[in-house]
C-alpha cells in the first residue's frame, strides 16, 4: 500500500459514504497504481492505493482481521515499507499470531494486536498508517520517526478525515482551499512547523507520534524523540559502528520483490549507499541499477559557487557507477523539457503547495519519471546524510551556526535577492509586514531550541553543536523528505532512505562533532566509513548540491512567463504583487544565469506556482 486515506464519524453511518472515500483514494492514485481497495463499516471508512512492492499483491483493500465468529477486530492501512517485517513476522507467529498473506499491512495489524498502542515502537523504517479498532471504536494514526511517509488530517465536529496527501482531504466536502495568514507564513518562511498544514484546519500526524481519535475528543504520543547520549567510543570503533549500522540499513531497505535500483550523483552519500547496495546485490548474484540526472551542456559549461556547488554531478555519477559496477543510466533533460509549463504546474500538484525551487523540483519530477518507465518502483536516495553528519556548511559555518535563526535561514539572509525569505521579494510588502515571515521563522527557531535533549557535562561549543543538528533533523529534513516523497510518489517510485534508519541517526546524532568532521574535512566520518569502496575522487569530493540549471535560456523562459502573468491585472496572483518589486525585476538587463540564478529566480518562480496554485485549486485568501 502506498497512498491511504480514510474518515471517521462518531455521529453517522458511513455505509453509504463508499463514493465519497473512493474518491479520497482516486485523489492518489499516482501513490498506488497497481490497484486500490476499501473497507467500510458504521462509523470508519479505510482506502488505500497500492504500489506492488512486497507480498502477494494483495489489492483487495486494508489488512483486517477477524475474530473465528467472523466478525471485524481491527483494520489497518500502510502507506510505506516496515523493514523489519521479516523479523517481526517470526516473532509474532512465535507468540501464536497467524497470516494470511505476506505483506507488511498484515505485519503491521498483528503487531498491533499484540502490543496495542505501543506497537510503533516495534515497527522499523518508513511508514505511515491508521488502524481502526473496532472493538474499542477507536482510530490511531502512526507515522514514522523522521516523517518520510506523510500523513496528514482535518478534525471534523464528530470525527477526523486523513490522508497521505493534503488532496485527499481536499476531495472531502468537509475540507475547503482556505489558506489564512497563518497558511501563507508556512509557505514563505522556509522554516516549516511540524504538524501544520497550509490550508485552514489541516494538520500532520508529527513524526515520531501517534494519534488517537476516539468519540469523546483525540490525544497525541510521542513514542520515538531524539536521544541525548554520552558517546565514548573513540574514532575507530566509531568508523566501524557506522560501517555496520548502514550496512544493516541498506540490507533492510534492498527488501522487495522488484528490483530496487539506487540514485547515484558521485557524491559521498549517494556513492556510499551504492556500493553498499551493489556488493550485497552481487553476492545475491544480481547487478544493481543505479541512476543519475544531468542537464544538456550542464557540465561543459559549469560555474561552481563557493558554498552550494563545486563541482558537475556527471563526471563523479559515471567514475562511481564504473568502479562501483552498477548498471548505470543517466537521465539527460534539456531546456525545453524543464521549461514545460505544463511538467511546472504537475510539480505543484505533486506538493499541494507552491514552490520556489522551479528547475530543481521539475527535473526532480521528470527523474522519477524516467525511472518509472525504466521498471523501477523502489529507489536508496542519500536524503537526510547531511542532516545526520552535518555535511551543510552552516553547520559548522559560525556565521550561521551560532545565529540568532534557523542556520540556513541566516544563509538566505545573507542574499539581496532571498533576505526577506527565498521567494518572497515580488510579495506585496505591506503584506509581508503585516504578516512577518521573518519572524515567524525566528520564533518557530526559538521554539524548537527548547525541544533539543542535553548531556550533563557539554561544552556550550558541544551543546550548540547538538543543537544545530538537532534543527536540522527536526526542521530542515521533513521539509525535504516529504518533497522527494511527493516527487517520487508522483509517478509511483518509493524512495527509499537509508539514513533515516532509527539506529544509525540515533547513534550518529551523539558523535562529537569533532569526530564527524576530522581536519576539517565535511562528513570525514562517512567517507572514512566507506573508504575501502571508493574511488579518491569521489571519496573525498566536497559536497555538491542538488543540481540547478544555470543557463540564460531558462532564466529568459521564467522571465518571460512571469511578465505575461504581471502584465494581467486579472491574474489570480496579481493582490499579492509588490508593483516596485515587479518593475525591478521586469527592467533587469539580463535574465538570471551562472550559479546563483535559481536564488535570483526563486521570487518569479514562487510568483507563477502561486498564480497556478491559486487557480487551479481555487484558493480562498482570508488574510
Amino acid at each position: 500500500m502506498s497512498g491511504i486515506a480514510g474518515w471517521v464519524d462518531f455521529e453517522r453511518d458511513l455505509t453509504a459514504q463508499a463514493p465519497t472515500v473512493r474518491a479520497m483514494a482516486a485523489a492518489l492514485a499516482h501513490r498506488g497504481p497497481d490497484g486500490s481497495g476499501e473497507w467500510i463499516e458504521g462509523h470508519a471508512a479505510l482506502a488505500h492505493r497500492h504500489l506492488a512492492l512486497t507480498g502477494s499483491g494483495r489489492t483487495g483493500g486494508p489488512a483486517l482481521v477477524e475474530t473465528e465468529a467472523g466478525r471485524p477486530v481491527a483494520v489497518l492501512t500502510l502507506d510505506g515499507s516496515v523493514t523489519n517485517q521479516v523479523e517481526l513476522r517470526r516473532e509474532l507467529a512465535a507468540k501464536g499470531h497467524r497470516f494470511t498473506g505476506d505483506d507488511e499491512a498484515e505485519v503491521a495489524l498483528h503487531a498491533y494486536l499484540e502490543w496495542g498502542a505501543a506497537f510503533p515502537e516495534r515497527l522499523e523504517g518508513l511508514f505511515a498508517l491508521a488502524v481502526w479498532d473496532v472493538r474499542r471504536q477507536e482510530l490511531l494514526l502512526v507515522r514514522d520517526r523522521l516523517g518520510v511517509k506523510p500523513l496528514c488530517y482535518f478534525l471534523t465536529p464528530s470525527g477526523v478525515v486523513f490522508g497521505s496527501e493534503p488532496k485527499a482531504l481536499l476531495a472531502h466536502p468537509a475540507v475547503r482551499p482556505v489558506v489564512d495568514a497563518d497558511g501563507l507564513r508556512e509557505l514563505f518562511a522556509h522554516s516549516r512547523k511540524p504538524g501544520t498544514g497550509v490550508f485552514r484546519g489541516t494538520r500532520e500526524v508529527l513524526p515520531g507520534h501517534t494519534m488517537t481519535v476516539r468519540a469523546p475528543g483525540t490525544g497525541h504520543r510521542r513514542y520515538w524523540s531524539l536521544p541525548a547520549r554520552p558517546h565514548t567510543d573513540g574514532l575507530d570503533t566509531t568508523v566501524a559502528t557506522v560501517r555496520r549500522l548502514l550496512e544493516e540499513a541498506v540490507a533492510t531497505h534492498l527488501r522487495a520483490d522488484v528490483p530496487v535500483g539506487a540514485m547515484l550523483s558521485g557524491g559521498i552519500d549517494s556513492s556510499a549507499l551504492t556500493a553498499l547496495a551493489a556488493r550485497r546485490r552481487r553476492a545475491e548474484g544480481g547487478v544493481l541499477r543505479s541512476f543519475s540526472v544531468n542537464f544538456s551542456g550542464y557540465a561543459e559549461n559549469f560555474e561552481p559557487h563557493p558554498t552550494m556547488r563545486a563541482t558537475p554531478d556527471a563526471p563523479y555519477a559515471a567514475l562511481a557507477a564504473e568502479h562501483i559496477g552498477t548498471e548505470h543510466t543517466e537521465i539527460l533533460l534539456d531546456t525545453a523539457a524543464l521549461a514545460d509549463p505544463e511538467t511546472h504546474a504537475a510539480a505543484l500538484r505533486s506538493q499541494d503547495a507552491p514552490s520556489p525551487l522551479g528547475d530543481m523540483d521539475v527535473s526532480l519530477l521528470l527523474f522519477f519519471e524516467a525511472l518509472r518507465g525504466a521498471g523501477i518502483t523502489a529507489v536508496l536516495s542519500g536524503e537526510t546524510a547531511d542532516e545526520v553528519f552535518n555535511g551543510y556548511f552552516w553547520a559548522y559555518d559560525l556565521a550561521h551556526s551560532n545565529s540568532t535563526t534557523f542556520p540556513w535561514v541566516s544563509f538566505e539572509r545573507g542574499h539581496d535577492a532571498a533576505a526577506g525569505g527565498l521567494g518572497c521579494s515580488l510579495v506585496d510588502r505591506t503584506l509581508r509586514k503585516e504578516l512577518d515571515f521573518m519572524e515567524y521563522a525566528d520564533q518557530h527557531y526559538r521554539d524548537a531550541l527548547t525541544e533539543v535533549p542535553q548531556v550533563a557535562g557539554e561544552s556550550p561549543a558541544e551543546r550548540r553543536a547538538r543543537e544545530v543538528t538537532y534543527l536540522a533533523l527536526t526542521r530542515w529534513a521533513p521539509t525535504h523528505l516529504d518533497r522527494a516523497d511527493r516527487m517520487s510518489m508522483a509517478h509511483g517510485v518509493q524512495l527509499r532512505p537509508p539514513f533515516c534508519d532509527r539506529a544509525l541517526v540515533e547513534y550518529v546524532y551523539n558523535v562529537p562533532a569533532e569526530l564527524k568532521r576530522v581536519n576539517g574535512q565535511e562528513k570525514s566520518l562517512l567517507r572514512a566509513a566507506v573508504a575501502d569502496l571508493l574511488p579518491e575522487r569521489v571519496l573525498n569530493r566536497p559536497k555538491s548540491a542538488y543540481p540547478t540549471v544555470q543557463e540564460a535560456a531558462y532564466g529568459e523562459f521564467v522571465r518571460h512567463r512571469f511578465g505575461d502573468v504581471a502584465a494581467d491585472p486579472a491574474a489570480p496572483v496579481a493582490p499579492l504583487l509588490d508593483a516596485e518589486a515587479t518593475r525591478v525585476a521586469l527592467g533587469a538587463t539580463a535574465a538570471p544565469s551562472g550559479a546563483f540564478a535559481w536564488v535570483e529566480r526563486a521570487s518569479m518562480e514562487m510568483v507563477l506556482q502561486l498564480n497556478t496554485w491559486l487557480a487551479d485549486y481555487g484558493v480562498e485568501l482570508r488574510t
